[in-house]
């Protein structure tokens, strides 16, 4: 791999991870298209690491503020004091409940299915099926008019349905903020807090497959043709252009809809069909 394939495949990763459009897919497509080697799992971490550094950058205000209501409720409980915070602390928890719930279907989805999704499911006609597909759902949920749900009125029910739909996200093409995202707009949350519940359902998702695929490798070293600069580079610039990319898709769903990712993902669906039809570039 040279060093100009590791920093587009990084920009690709930080890009696509949260933009609604499945970073597997793109990381699968853009070798294939171009014919490229596969970079291998340990790249694949030092990105998804990268974004991980993102998200959680972005994040750390909302985390710092959950992880401790978490902690001065815990404190109250085992020092038998009268409960502090108030209603602020509450919803706090509340919020922190509703992650872990909508965040063990995907837990189980990834435990179980994982090395199906990696071999099986990653075929280029079921990466088009699925970005058409769930196009075809995103479309749907934006033009709902009863999107006035804020991120702090989901509840478990919601977490439950959230949380399944990041399931289905394991199979290539899906996008786990995609369909999270419609997820959420689907019991009425609105755009911009169905981002940001859908961001913060990923740092634990991240940080758990990075960890799990980073042990699996550990001890290892780095694989044949990957370096020392793919590793630094790769992880600056995913984590760069991911912060990036949650930065504006927040702040663009704010006043826009889906509309241009749900035409993103038809048209890269289609032509990866027409590829399959035609034969495989070069």
């Amino acid at each position: 791999m040279t060093l100009s394939q590791a920093i587009v495949l990084a920009a690709v990763q930080g890009l696509t991870e949260f933009l609604p459009i499945s970073s597997t897919a793109h990381l699968i497509l853009v070798p294939w298209v171009f014919g490229w080697q596969d970079p291998g799992l340990t790249y694949d971490i030092v990105l998804h690491a990268g974004t991980l550094l993102a998200v959680f950058v972005y994040f750390t205000r909302t985390w710092w503020t959950l992880l401790s209501a978490l902690v001065l409720r815990t404190r109250d409980l085992f020092s038998s004091r009268r409960p502090q915070g108030g209603g602020a602390v509450e919803r706090n928890l509340t919020l922190l409940r509703v992650l872990v719930v909508a965040t063990v279907p995907a837990a189980l989805a990834g435990y179980f299915l994982e090395h199906y999704a990696e071999t099986t499911l990653r075929s280029p006609a079921l990466i088009a099926g699925m970005l058409i597909g769930v196009a075809a759902l995103m479309w749907a949920v934006d033009r709902r008019v009863t999107l006035t749900r804020t991120m702090e009125t989901v509840g478990f029910t919601d977490a439950l349905v959230i949380g399944v739909a990041q399931a289905v996200s394991i199979i290539p093409g899906t996008s786990r903020s995609g369909i999270t995202i419609a997820a959420a707009m689907g019991r009425d949350v609105t755009r911009e807090s169905a981002a940001r519940f859908s961001f913060l359902l990923a740092t634990p998702i991240i940080a758990g497959a990075t960890l799990k695929k980073g042990f699996e490798i550990w001890g290892h070293g780095l694989p044949p043709g990957l370096t020392a600069t793919h590793v630094v580079v790769g992880f600056v610039v995913s984590a760069i252009v991911g912060f990036a990319a949650i930065a504006f898709l927040v702040r663009y769903l704010q006043v826009r809809t889906l509309k241009i990712f749900v035409i993103y993902r038809l048209i890269v669906g289609a032509v990866i069909l027409l590829i399959e039809l035609l034969g495989r570039p070069g």
